[in-house]
């Protein structure tokens, strides 16, 4: 008979692993964007909305919006274009987007706030038969988190890219970004979005293509690149450097 002590631990042990089992179990899955079924949303980055951002430095704020719209041609995948009231005081599209997908859905709305309201842009969105979606707008709190939402509950999974939303104030951002996240919308920045579309710098696209497009969009990423190729090309160590 085995002794109490030794009883006792079996008992013990037999309650604690159930609990240790649980806390083993596999946690929330991680969500990749791959590109084969990804596209891009502009949602009415345009250039009267542009000047009401105050979230971002105005230069910052124009190259990411532009960057943004560059992921689709980068990896090849389509784009839906929209604006809101494009004759008015809202402006048009910037040249810069434009003139990349002169053959892209563009949808002009009129009245619809939310652009999932508008069955033209349902449809144009629809056709791409894409289920994840890389969203940015003006402003954050409006174009992008009415729309982010209203996906969501279509059942698309939403990549909302938060350096190229932007609105009146960065406290209007973070509790916009807040809402967005409670709705079950992956949150990321641009380094991040091609990074994951890319998946591995010897794909295609890959450091061929990624380096010169980030060279020209972030060019904090760029010039580490840049100074590697002086390095080979032109470098020569100064007494003291060998070794370290």
């Amino acid at each position: 008979m085995a002794p109490i002590n030794q009883i006792f631990l079996a008992v013990v042990a037999a309650a604690l692993l159930p609990l240790c089992l649980a806390q083993m179990q596999a946690g929330p899955p991680f969500v990749r964007l791959n590109k084969d079924d990804a596209m891009v949303i502009v949602a009415d980055l345009q250039e009267g909305l542009y000047q009401i951002v105050r979230d971002f430095d105005p230069v910052t704020y124009r190259n990411n919006m532009i960057a943004h719209s560059a992921i689709a041609s980068l990896f090849s995948i389509p784009i839906v274009l929209t604006t809101s009231a494009e004759t008015g005081p809202n402006g048009l599209l910037p040249k810069e987007i434009s003139s990349m997908y002169p053959d892209a859905p563009l949808i002009r709305r009129n009245g619809e706030v939310d652009a999932w309201d508008n069955a033209d842009f349902r449809a144009a969105v629809r056709a791409q038969n894409k289920s994840q979606i890389i969203l940015a707008g003006i402003t954050t709190d409006v174009c992008t988190e009415f729309l982010a939402l209203s996906l969501r509950a279509e059942g698309y999974t939403v990549f909302a890219n938060t350096e190229a939303s932007g609105t009146f104030t960065e406290k209007l951002a973070v509790d916009a970004n807040g809402r967005m996240k409670d709705g079950g919308v992956i949150l990321q920045g641009t380094f991040a979005i091609v990074m994951d579309l890319m998946r591995d710098w010897r794909n295609t696209p890959g450091s061929l293509q990624l380096l010169p497009w980030l060279d020209t969009y972030l060019p904090a990423y760029g010039y580490v690149a840049r100074a590697h190729e002086a390095a080979v090309q032109n470098g020569t160590l100064s007494p003291g450097e060998e070794g370290l």
